[in-house]
């Protein structure tokens, strides 16, 4: 959160813009631990049981929703499609023979050679061929689709963070064969509860940029605060622009609102620096002189975008002259 503070702009003098200097409360930025995490990490699960015969992924792999990650054989299904390829097999001609027997003896009962009831007989065989070989062709594609079942898929696109199995091994229907973490990744927060009346959704927060091996500070804003407290902290996630795309688990330090103070905030081109020491230039009736102060952290705010902190060494009312 940026801190805000009081400085009203004073008349111009020939040796620059004045500003009085005035205090007010400002939002009080706290620094706490965040870690890198994933929006859900899901797991790829094998939907039949048998022998991994293929892996296709390693840890940090990115994968895509349906990609293929592994390949899951048993045994038993090719030997029962053998046998049920046999057996269709031999209802196929059982059938050709009912419907062989059915169209002579259609052709002998109108000629008026047999009775009518064979033929209704004959009818009834033929349909019972043609079921049986409709009831065994349905048996074969569900092993089919047990084949197919073998192919373990992702179940969401991102990133694989680990691999529960190897090649060879056993898996039962149902048992996870990698961890999937989605690629939208969020800063996770664990605030001390007693900052958590202070905490809410749309606050901003503010990132160092070392953090990320940049200079410039990044800023985000929290999305979610739980409502549960887990041992003394309050969890909300924070969405951060180019969080990153790999690592996840990673700890950053994070400054929040966590409450109210006092502070004076002033442009950074009021400061100068010699041998060391900041400096500003205070008016005193008909002079000016040049007071140190301690310097703070850069606070910028949309009066003063290169705003900066002064810890010491100003008043309330003194009057700031541009160098």
């Amino acid at each position: 959160m940026c801190m805000l503070a009081a400085v009203a702009f004073g008349a111009n003098s020939a040796t620059g813009e004045t500003l009085t200097v005035a205090l007010r409360p400002v939002a009080d930025a706290k620094a706490v631990f965040a870690t890198v995490e994933s929006i859900s990490v899901v797991p790829a699960r094998g939907r039949i049981g048998g022998t991994v015969v293929q892996l296709n992924v390693r840890e940090g792999d990115p994968v895509t929703r349906g990609q293929a990650i592994a390949v899951i054989a048993d045994d038993k299904l090719a030997l029962q499609m053998k046998s049920l390829d046999a057996q269709i097999d031999a209802l196929q001609a059982q059938a050709g023979q009912a419907q062989t027997d059915f169209t002579r003896i259609e052709g002998l009962v109108e000629r008026g050679t047999l009775p009518r009831v064979r033929l209704d007989e004959a009818r009834t065989a033929l349909n019972v061929a043609d079921n049986g070989l409709r009831a065994k062709s349905a048996e074969r594609a569900v092993v089919q689709q047990q084949f197919n079942e073998g192919q373990v898929l992702a179940p969401a696109g991102g990133r694989v963070l680990k691999k529960l199995v190897a090649v060879g091994s056993v898996v039962l229907p149902g048992d996870p064969v990698a961890m999937i973490a989605q690629q939208d990744f969020k800063l996770r927060l664990r605030v001390p509860e007693r900052h958590a009346r202070f905490l809410k959704a749309g606050d901003r927060i503010r990132v160092d940029g070392a953090e990320f091996g940049d200079q410039s500070p990044k800023s985000g804003v929290i999305d979610l605060v739980y409502p549960q407290i887990e041992d003394g902290r309050v969890i909300a996630d924070a969405t951060v622009e180019n969080l990153g795309e790999y690592f996840v688990g990673d700890r950053l330090r994070v400054w929040i609102s966590g409450g109210e103070r006092k502070a004076f905030v002033v442009p950074s081109n009021y400061v100068t620096t010699r041998y060391g020491i900041d400096y500003v230039q205070i008016r005193q009736a008909d002079r000016t002189i040049s007071a140190p102060v301690q310097r703070g952290r850069p606070l910028a705010n949309p009066e003063f975008p290169d705003g900066l902190e002064i810890l010491s060494g100003i008043r309330p009312g003194d009057q700031l002259v541009q160098p």
